[in-house]
C-alpha cells in the first residue's frame, strides 16, 4: 500500500510478522515513548492513583512490561484522600546530557519533573518549578545550542480557556522557567482544544504534535516551523476516517535504532480506558505521514493490523503484569491506590505469602466506597476477563468488611460484612458514586465461615457479574449484572479493599490467599 506514493508496506508471509491493535489493551492514556540503547520505555498519565507515572518497557514496541513507577507518591496532603481527576496529567520523558526528565502537570498546583540517572529508575522525588493554575501537557526541549524549553497547555476548567500552546525559556537542568512565555499556537479556529504537545526537531524543522479536537472524537494535529516560535504551519496528520478507532490521537513520535519512525497514541474505549495503539509513520516533503490514507484525503488513518517494526530485539515474552500470589515482598508494579499510601493499610510481613489489608476506619463518615483511599486497584487488562480472589476474613468490629469492587464513576463490589452479630455475603451497586450516593444492595446471604471465593467476570462491553464459592470449584452468582463505567479520565478498575462502613476504630483484617486473573474467557 502506498500514501502520497510513500510505501507503508502492508504486511506479508508469516503471521508472527503481524502485529494487531491495540498494542495495549490498558488504561495508559497520554502515553509518550522514548528509545534508550535497545529499549523503549512508555509512561502515561497516573492522575489521583499512587504510585504515579507508570514506567513500561519494550524491545520491540508491540510487546510490554511494568517496571514500576517515577512517582512513589504525590506531593501535596490533598493526595492523602481521593481526588478523582486531579493529580498527573499527561506527563513528557526526555533524556538530555545523561539525565532523565519526566515533566508533568498537575492543573491544580503547577509543573513538577522528577529526575533518573536511568529511564527504570528509581527516581527521585518531584519538584516542583513552577506554582501555577491551568498549566498542563508540559514537555521539555533542549536545542543544539543547549537552550532549552518547555511547551504546555492549558486546562479550561482551571483557568477559563484552553486551545492555546504555551512556549517558555527554560534553565538548561529543567529546575527553573525563566520567563512569562509565549503563545506559539492558537487553536480555536481549526484545532480547538489543542493539548498535549511534544516538542520535536528534524532537518532544521521544529515539530509540535498535539491532539486537538477532544478525547473520544479527536485528531492528531502536527505544527511545523523553521523558528521555535513560529509561526507555525498546521496539518491534520492523523484521524477516524472510516476506521472503527475513535479518536487516535495524543501520543509519541519514536524512531528505532534502524531509522524507522512510529507513533504511539490512544484510543478512548469508556469503560476500558484509553488504549494504546501504534502507527506506522513516513516523512513525505519534511511532514510526517501517519497509518495508511484509506480514503486519498491526505490525511492518515488508523492500522488494525501491520508489520512489525524492525527492531534489534523482539520480546513477545513481556506480559503486563496482572495476578498476584503475594508469594514475593513488595506489592507487584501493577497495583496502584486511589490516593497516597499510608503504612497503616496493608501488610505482606504479619502472614508471608499473603496480602493483609486492615479495615481501617479512612473516613469518619463515610457515604459509600469512592471516598475509600485504601482501595488496591490496577487496570482492566481486556476486552473480557476473570479475576478470582481467595480471602479470609477476620472482623473485630460491627461494620468490618472487605472484598472485591469494580470501580468508576459507578461501582459494585462483593463484599463480606460483619453486621448484627453475623457474617454476611453482600452484592452492592452505587450509580453516581462521586456524587454521594449511597450502595443499594442487590444480594444478601448468611455465611458460616469467613474464607471464601470472590469471582468477577468481565465480558465483551464490560459488563459485571459477581460470584462465589465455598471450594473454589463451583460458583453461584451473586446479585446484579452491572454495566462497569468509566472513572474521571480513567477508566474503571478492579479493586480490593477492607474497611469498617462505619466509621469506627477496628483491628478487623482480611487475608488476601491470591488474586488470579484470566484473559482468555469463552461466553
Amino acid at each position: 500500500m502506498f500514501f502520497n506514493g510513500v510505501a507503508l508496506g502492508l504486511p506479508g508471509g508469516h503471521q508472527d510478522t503481524l502485529y494487531t491493535n491495540p498494542i495495549i489493551l490498558g488504561d495508559y492514556s497520554d502515553p509518550d515513548v522514548i528509545r534508550w540503547e535497545e529499549a523503549y520505555y512508555l509512561i502515561s498519565s497516573s492522575f489521583n492513583m499512587v504510585p504515579g507515572i507508570p514506567i513500561l518497557r519494550s524491545y520491540d514496541l508491540v510487546n510490554w512490561q511494568i517496571l514500576g513507577h517515577a512517582v512513589q507518591r504525590l506531593p501535596d496532603p490533598l493526595y492523602d484522600l481521593p481526588q478523582p481527576g486531579k493529580g498527573i496529567w499527561a506527563p513528557a520523558i526526555r533524556q538530555h546530557r545523561g539525565v532523565f526528565y519526566i515533566f508533568y502537570g498537575d492543573p491544580d498546583l503547577g509543573i513538577f519533573v522528577v529526575e533518573s540517572n536511568s529511564p527504570e529508575g528509581p527516581w527521585e522525588p518531584p519538584q516542583l518549578i513552577k506554582a501555577a493554575q491551568g498549566w498542563i501537557d508540559p514537555c521539555p526541549f533542549w536545542d543544539e545550542d543547549d537552550q532549552a524549553y518547555l511547551i504546555h497547555a492549558w486546562a479550561k476548567s482551571r483557568v477559563g480557556f484552553n486551545s492555546i500552546l504555551t512556549l517558555h525559556r527554560m534553565s538548561a537542568d529543567g529546575k527553573q522557567i525563566l520567563d512569562e512565555g509565549i503563545t506559539v499556537f492558537d487553536g480555536h479556529s481549526h484545532h480547538p482544544t489543542i493539548e498535549g504537545p511534544k516538542l520535536y526537531k528534524r532537518n532544521g524543522y521544529y515539530y509540535i504534535f498535539a491532539p486537538a479536537g477532544g478525547v473520544k472524537k479527536g485528531w492528531q494535529t502536527v505544527l511545523r516551523s523553521q523558528n521555535i516560535y513560529g509561526p507555525y504551519e498546521a496539518r491534520i496528520v492523523l484521524e477516524q476516517g472510516s476506521t472503527p478507532i475513535n479518536g487516535p490521537h495524543q501520543g509519541a513520535w519514536v524512531e528505532t535504532q534502524s531509522g524507522e519512525s512510529w507513533f504511539v497514541h490512544f484510543q478512548d474505549r469508556d469503560a476500558y480506558g484509553r488504549i494504546v495503539h501504534l502507527q506506522p509513520m513516513a516523512w513525505v516533503d519534511d511532514w510526517p505521514v501517519i497509518g495508511v490514507d484509506y480514503d486519498g484525503n491526505g490525511i492518515g488513518e488508523p492500522v488494525n493490523h501491520y508489520r512489525k517494526p524492525h527492531t534489534k530485539q523482539v520480546s513477545p515474552e513481556l506480559k503486563i503484569a496482572t495476578a498476584d500470589e503475594f508469594e514475593q515482598p513488595g506489592l507487584k508494579p501493577q497495583w496502584q491506590w486511589r490516593a497516597n499510601c499510608q503504612p497503616q493499610w496493608y501488610s505482606q510481613t504479619v502472614r508471608p505469602g499473603f496480602l493483609r489489608l486492615y479495615c481501617n476506619p479512612t473516613v469518619t463518615n463515610p457515604i459509600n466506597l469512592a471516598t475509600l483511599p485504601n482501595i488496591l486497584t490496577q487496570k482492566f487488562p481486556a476486552a473480557e476477563f476473570e479475576v478470582v480472589v481467595k480471602l479470609a476474613f477476620t472482623p473485630k468490629c460491627d461494620g468490618d468488611q472487605a472484598g472485591l469492587i469494580i470501580i468508576g464513576d459507578d461501582y459494585a463490589a462483593q463484599k463480606i460484612i460483619w453486621q448484627d452479630d453475623q457474617l454476611w455475603l453482600t452484592q452492592v451497586i452505587c450509580l453516581k458514586a462521586l456524587d454521594g450516593t449511597p450502595e443499594k444492595v442487590q444480594a444478601r446471604l448468611p455465611l458460616s465461615k469467613p474464607e471464601l471465593f470472590l469471582k468477577v467476570r468481565v465480558t465483551d462491553g464490560a459488563r459485571c457479574a459477581f460470584s462465589y464459592s465455598t471450594d473454589g470449584q463451583q460458583f453461584t452468582p451473586l446479585g446484579a449484572i452491572f454495566q462497569a463505567v468509566q472513572g474521571r479520565w480513567v477508566g474503571a478498575q478492579i479493586g480490593l479493599f477492607a474497611t469498617n462502613g462505619n466509621g469506627q476504630k477496628t483491628r478487623g483484617y482480611a487475608d488476601l490467599d491470591y488474586f488470579r486473573v484470566i484473559t482468555s474467557i469463552r461466553q
